[in-house]
């Protein structure tokens, strides 16, 4: 049998490596994506809820904001726009996942793996998995920011109906085709250092995050390579996400959702630290963890969902666990 007869014998998995895994982690990231949507849409609800920069004359800065909490937005998006309304987004959220996910597993599993050099069987310094975590997350979030502008703008739609306003978009396509005609390919990045800078903090806890307390368990104790072990560390990872990317996600969703000039100029803010001062100033420091809750409550279910399914995915298909 010839080389190239071989090759071809070999099963996909082995052939395209790093294809077969993006296709597998964009597959486990649409189903955790779809399941938990609800609750990434009430946390951009909440975090535009109260925004001081937005308050420019003075009958805005004395309406009282409706601060409801995460079960009662949710339920009074239920009811107000209807239940559908939960998933308003929910197509340009999916698309951001098969593209954000597939980027960062493969990125990090490159630079742990090849660039790194983690040993089978062995302890992988911290430093080196924040860094891979890190550098993954960036990676991905900038070649998925224009899905995610989409997502945050079209979540708004349905609180801007209830305030009178003319809706923006009609779907997803006419979404995109207005912000590029608007702001020019470069808006399609509006927004991108802030959220960047979130992926790159979240990555932080949960790529990281999961891999150290996975290989710690299996290396230090009775447990071995299956769904207990991948339950532990995602609820691990996913509280230790939430905490260190909601402000960074609250300055995101802020700099996405500010109207902008014919230049896609932000009116609002200057910068992602303006957004951050401005923020923190108005509002006060526990501005930056408005939507916390349903962050963290859509983060823990997302990443068991995700990476439980990952993992078991990869099982079936002959890849090697995470």
């Amino acid at each position: 049998m010839s080389p190239a007869e071989e090759e071809r014998s070999l099963p996909l998995p082995e052939r395209w490596p790093r294809a077969s895994k993006f296709a597998l982690s964009a597959c486990a990231a649409a189903v955790a994506e779809l399941v938990t949507f609800p609750l990434d849409l009430t946390k951009t609800r909440l975090q535009i809820q109260g925004e001081a920069a937005g308050r420019c004359d003075g009958a805005a800065a004395g309406q009282a904001v409706p601060y409801r909490g995460m079960l009662r937005t949710a339920a009074g998006i239920a009811q107000e726009e209807g239940v559908r309304k939960l998933w308003q987004g929910a197509t340009p959220a999916v698309c951001r996942h098969i593209v954000y996910t597939g980027v960062r597993m493969v990125a990090y599993e490159h630079l742990r793996d090849s660039v790194l050099g983690r040993a089978e069987g062995e302890s992988f310094p911290l430093w080196k998995a924040v860094v891979a975590g890190m550098s993954a997350g960036a990676i991905g979030q900038f070649f998925a920011s224009p899905t995610d502008l989409v997502k945050v703008q079209m979540q708004m739609e349905g609180k801007r109906k209830l305030e009178g306003k003319p809706l923006r978009f009609r779907g997803v396509h006419h979404a995109f085709l207005k912000i590029l005609s608007e702001g020019g390919v470069r808006g399609l990045w509006a927004g991108w250092v802030p959220n960047v800078q979130r992926a790159a903090l979240v990555n932080m806890g949960d790529l990281t995050t999961y891999d150290s307390v996975k290989h710690f368990l299996l290396l230090n104790t009775t447990l071995v390579d299956n769904s207990v072990t991948h339950s532990v560390s995602s609820a691990c990872s996913g509280l230790v996400a939430a905490v260190l990317g909601t402000p960074a996600d609250v300055v995101k969703t802020r700099m996405m959702n500010q109207p902008r000039d014919k230049q896609g100029r932000g009116l609002l803010y200057k910068s992602s630290m303006d957004c951050l001062i401005q923020t923190v100033w108005g509002e006060g420091f526990m501005s930056l963890y408005k939507g916390f809750l349903p962050t963290w409550m859509r983060m823990a279910p997302w990443s068991l969902v995700f990476w439980l399914t990952y993992e078991q995915i990869r099982r079936m298909c002959g890849v090697t666990s995470f």
